[in-house]
């Protein structure tokens, strides 16, 4: 049983185990030991059979996301179940702010896709089980017992059915998500802001096809997303992200099926059609987190554990997902040029890099929310001009496409 390690990666969800993928393609040239520790238990042996869900929650998976996954290795196998996000349309009800952005236009088959959580994680997780080995060990489920992180080699203690051993690795990445228990115990402080609001999600029909349209549909009380999802049973699914004041969340809760979709078809309108069905709903609160210490000397925290923001624009798992990238062709690189993978100087440079993405894409995501919730006329009556100029002005629409396609950021290497 292997204990000597040069990555160890806390926690093996979307973040950990795209991680994970990222550095399998080179860890036999690098010779590079990773292994994933993870709280729930790995699927049973050999590939289980996916059935797509009525109720299963989705992601935006934005444009530029598809040329790492290509490279790990997983996108062929992974867009046998996406949908194709061809258009967005954003719209300010009751009000005549409008705009449009286009795949054709931008010269891209798909401006983003929408896949089910549950779908990449077995993607994900199949990869690692079916060519992982020898190079990434997966231990599960286990428990994160101790952590002493030092630039020279980190000591992880954990438990699992095997018993009590300590993992000893030369970089340790927390990805245990947005409770995350080590983060806590390891005295990591993060400053957080409620937005007094819940998301609930849910997967809703439409009487039509969606068309591979996205909404973000601005209401006074808050968006309303919609993502083209996979058809099924014969009707057009999509999953939905309603954003609800605090004081309103319980009696949306409550109703039943036929006046919840009564209570979304008069907030949301008739853009996409008529809601005939919806499924089980989920909700909850909204907050904006931030991590207060990002790196230390041979630790580095991603992912929810790092940072939590607004769904509004759904880019939560796209800023993880290029912290995971920039971090693989960190490792990558120092593995090439025999340097230490925890050497603090380096993770520091890293984070620097990571907060400037963080911040441009928090403060997107906050401002927007706050401007299209304010009903101040004036603020009103810029936020749609703005929507109506942008609508006629191809480079500005080319600007907010690129941005939502993650097309603004350095292209990774994973190599």
């Amino acid at each position: 049983m292997r204990n000597d390690y040069d990555l160890v990666i806390v926690g093996g969800g979307m973040v950990g185990a795209s991680l994970a993928c990222a550095l399998l393609p080179v860890a036999q040239e690098l010779e590079l030991r990773i292994a994933v520790v993870e709280a729930e238990a790995m699927p049973a042996a050999g590939e289980p059979v996916f059935q797509p869900s009525y109720d299963a929650r989705s992601t935006a998976l934005a444009y530029g996301i598809r040329a790492p996954f290509e490279r790990m290795g997983i996108w062929d196998r992974l867009v046998e179940h996406l949908t194709p996000i061809e258009h967005i349309h954003v719209s300010d009800r009751g009000r005549f702010g409008v705009t449009r952005l286009d795949a054709r236009r931008e010269q891209v088959p798909a401006l983003g896709y929408v896949v089910e959580n549950h779908w990449l994680g077995q993607v994900l997780l199949s990869q690692l089980g079916q060519q992982g080995s020898p190079w990434i060990d997966f231990i599960s489920p286990a428990q994160v017992l101790d952590l002493d992180n030092r630039a020279d080699g980190s000591e992880v203690q954990i438990s699992s059915e095997q018993g009590q051993r300590t993992l000893k690795a030369g970089l340790v990445v927390v990805a245990d998500g947005g409770r995350s228990a080590l983060r806590e115990k390891l005295g990591i402080g993060y400053t957080q802001s409620s937005y007094e609001q819940h998301a609930l999600v849910a997967n809703v029909s439409l009487d039509r096809s969606h068309g591979g349209v996205a909404y973000e549909r601005f209401t006074d009380t808050g968006p309303i997303a919609l993502l083209p999802g996979e058809d099924l049973d014969g009707q057009a699914r999509c999953g939905l992200v309603w954003t609800l004041p605090e004081a309103e969340v319980d009696e949306v809760l409550a109703l039943d099926d036929a006046a919840f979709l009564r209570k979304l078809q008069d907030r949301f309108g008739y853009r996409a059609g008529r809601f005939v069905r919806v499924g089980e709903r989920f909700h909850y609160p909204l907050k904006l987190v931030l991590a207060e210490e990002q790196v230390r000397a041979g630790l580095v925290v991603l992912g929810n554990a790092a940072h939590a923001l607004h769904p509004i624009a759904g880019q939560g798992f796209n800023l993880a997902f290029r912290g995971v990238v920039a971090l693989a062709d960190l490792i990558i690189e120092r593995r090439r040029e025999g340097l230490p993978l925890g050497e603090l100087h380096a993770l520091q440079m890293f984070e620097a890099a990571r907060r400037s993405d963080q911040y441009r894409t928090i403060q997107f995501s906050d401002r927007t929310m706050k401007m299209f919730t304010s009903e101040q006329p004036g603020l009103a009556l810029l936020r749609d001009l703005g929507l109506v100029a942008l609508e006629i002005c191809p480079l500005g629409k080319t600007l907010l496409a690129r941005a939502a396609m993650g097309l603004d950021q350095p292209a990774p290497r994973l190599r």
